[in-house]
């Protein structure tokens, strides 16, 4: 059989597949996809969910309303559940399946079918930011086209098995997939279950550290390294341990802060605890704060 007598069998197989197992998630403003996993269950992005319902339309032109089950939007994940009769789940492939290099298909639909378009493989280790801004980090990278509005769908192989969820176009004809490898499908298992993960927050708005540099030399005061808070949302932990809009991160659990990244990996390391001790700069004034999460959701 010649390469390209594979190449067409392979997307014939997966078109089978992504037609049964690949929805249309209504809701947004330009919709988006969704994979069926399992009976009742539909695996998508959370950026493409906006409330506690949404409309699911199926390859067969039924549609569903679905329920949230859970939303990880840290990780840009979100389960629905809705009634997926005559709808067929897809595999979940092996771990490593979306090695450098592998054939793999992107799976979107369309309304009134599926898109596949085939691409390879080009990194596993790229990194995206999250709705919220957390570092998403061990992406798949691959060259499988998309057009807009199909985040959420399904990156399969040439088995028509699941190797990722695509969620963000970087550009130049690439695009990102988070790996449906074994780790993510538990965290997929608990938000089906309706376990949200609830990770600490401030709860504030962040200037780069050359904004920073820059304003507070703009007013005379000497330059720091440092995130610099340019909102603080009411009732929030940071609101609530006094952190008022102006005031410059420089430290979180006792390291420096030189970016975003850092803070997050300290909010990271505080999951299990009550509080995380901020260094702020107010002014030329350098103080402690300590900000308690009980309360925070």
């Amino acid at each position: 059989m010649s390469a390209l007598d594979e190449l067409t069998q392979a997307v014939s197989t997966v078109a089978a597949a992504a037609r049964g197992g690949i929805v249309r998630i209504d809701g947004g403003w330009r919709g988006a996809s969704g994979v069926v996993i399992s009976d009742g269950a539909i695996l998508t992005n959370a950026h493409n969910i906006h409330g506690d319902s949404v409309t699911i339309a199926f390859s067969d032109g039924r549609t569903a309303e679905g329920t949230v089950a859970g939303v990880d939007a840290d990780s840009d994940l979100a389960v629905v559940t809705a009634d997926t009769s005559g709808a067929t789940a897809i595999a979940w492939a092996p771990d490593g399946a979306a090695a450098i290099g592998a054939s793999v298909f992107a799976a979107a639909a369309t309304g009134e079918d599926v898109r596949v378009t085939w691409g390879l493989v080009s990194s596993v280790s790229r990194a995206f930011r999250g709705p919220r801004g957390r570092r998403i980090r061990g992406s798949v990278e691959h060259t499988a086209p998309m057009a807009p509005g199909s985040s959420g769908s399904a990156l399969l192989d040439a088995q028509g098995r699941l190797v990722g969820l695509n969620t963000n176009r970087v550009g130049g004809g690439f695009y990102l997939a988070i790996p449906t490898d074994s780790a993510l499908r538990a965290r997929v298992d608990a938000l089906a279950n309706g376990q949200s993960p609830v990770r600490p927050r401030l709860g504030i708005g962040i200037a780069p550290t050359w904004a920073a540099r820059r304003m507070r030399r703009a007013v005379g005061l000497p330059e720091r390294d440092g995130l610099l808070v340019r909102e603080v949302e009411s009732e929030s932990p940071a609101e609530r341990a006094g952190i008022g809009v102006g005031d410059l991160i420089v430290a979180a659990a006792g390291k420096p802060v030189a970016s975003s990244d850092d803070l997050y990996d300290a909010l990271a390391s505080a999951t299990d605890s009550k509080s995380l001790q901020l260094t702020i700069v107010r002014g030329a004034d350098e103080r402690n704060v300590d900000v308690g999460f009980a309360d925070a959701a």
